[in-house]
C-alpha cells in the first residue's frame, strides 16, 4: 500500500470496524451513487472515501476487466478496506491519501465518493484535486452530506454541553459553482431528504458514538463520554437521524484542467 508521508491523519480516529458493522445507510446510499455511474466494465475508477470498503466491493462486481483505486485518509479505514477487498487485491490498489491535498494518482476514467466531502472544508481545493486527476470527459458521481444535514443531533450535542461541528454541509447551488470552477461540466446537484431511524438503546448509542458524535466526545474526558450520549439521545427522543444528502453529478470538461 502507498502511504504518502504528507497524510494529514484526523483529529480522531475512526473505529473502522464498527463503522463497517453499522454503515448500512452509507452502503444503501451508495449503491444508488453507483447505479448512476455509467460504466462498460473495464475502466479505472477511483472511490474518493472509501472508509471500510462496502461500496468498494459492489464497485468491483460492476468492474470485472477494470481496476479500482480505494482511498481514504484514516488508517484504520485503509487497513478495514484492505481486509474486506482482499478478494479482489489484483485489481484493487488501496491508498491512504488526502482529499484536502494533491492526489498522488495517475489519470482515471470515473470517480465516485459516498459521505466523505462533507468531511473536508475547502471544497474548492478538494474539486481541483479530483479534477487534476480525471480524465477528460469522465465522470464525477458522488453524495455527501449537505446544508441542513443532522442539524437535529449537532443541536442536541449543543444543548447536552458540546458545540461543535467539524464538517461541512454545503448547498447545491454553491457545490455547483465550485465544480464548475473546478472544470466540471454538465453539473447537477440537488438535495435528498434521508431521515434515517435505528434500533433505539444500544444500537443508537453505538451509531452516535462511532459516525455523527466521535469528534464531539473527542472535546470530553473518557468519563463523561456515556453521560454525554445519554443526554444527546434524551435531547433527540426518537432514534432517528436527520441525513440530508447533497447528490452530485458532473463530468470533467474536455478541456485540459491547470490548478
Amino acid at each position: 500500500m502507498a502511504q504518502p508521508e504528507s497524510v494529514a491523519t484526523a483529529a480522531v480516529e475512526w473505529d473502522a470496524t464498527t463503522y463497517d458493522r453499522i454503515a448500512d445507510p452509507m452502503t444503501r446510499w451508495g449503491a444508488a451513487v453507483l447505479d448512476r455511474l455509467r460504466l462498460a466494465g473495464d475502466e479505472c475508477v477511483l472511490d474518493a472515501g472509501c472508509g471500510s470498503g462496502r461500496v468498494t466491493e459492489q464497485l468491483c462486481r460492476r468492474l470485472p476487466q477494470g481496476r479500482v483505486i480505494a482511498l481514504d485518509r484514516s488508517a484504520a479505514m485503509v487497513a478495514e478496506a484492505q481486509r474486506r477487498l482482499a478478494l479482489h487485491a489484483e485489481r484493487v490498489t488501496v491508498l491512504r491519501a488526502d482529499l484536502a491535498k494533491p492526489l498522488p494518482l495517475q489519470s482515471v476514467d470515473a470517480i465516485v465518493s459516498t459521505a466523505t466531502f462533507h468531511w473536508i472544508h475547502d471544497h474548492e481545493s478538494l474539486f481541483a484535486h479530483l479534477a487534476a486527476v480525471l480524465r477528460p470527459g469522465g465522470q464525477l458521481v458522488a453524495q455527501c452530506g449537505g446544508v441542513g444535514n443532522i442539524a437535529r443531533v449537532h443541536a442536541a450535542a449543543k444543548a447536552a454541553g458540546v458545540d461543535l461541528d467539524p464538517t461541512h454541509f454545503a448547498t447545491p447551488a454553491d457545490t455547483e459553482r465550485r465544480l464548475t470552477a473546478a472544470g466540471f461540466i454538465e453539473v447537477r446537484c440537488w438535495l435528498q431528504p434521508e431521515p434515517t431511524p435505528l434500533d433505539a438503546g444500544e444500537p443508537f448509542e453505538t451509531y452516535l458514538r462511532t459516525v455523527c458524535l466521535r469528534a464531539h466526545l473527542e472535546q470530553l474526558p473518557a468519563s463523561e463520554h456515556q453521560a454525554f450520549l445519554q443526554k444527546v439521545m434524551h435531547q433527540l427522543g426518537e432514534p432517528v437521524i436527520d441525513y440530508v444528502r447533497l447528490n452530485i453529478d458532473a463530468r470533467r470538461s474536455d478541456l485540459e484542467y491547470k490548478a
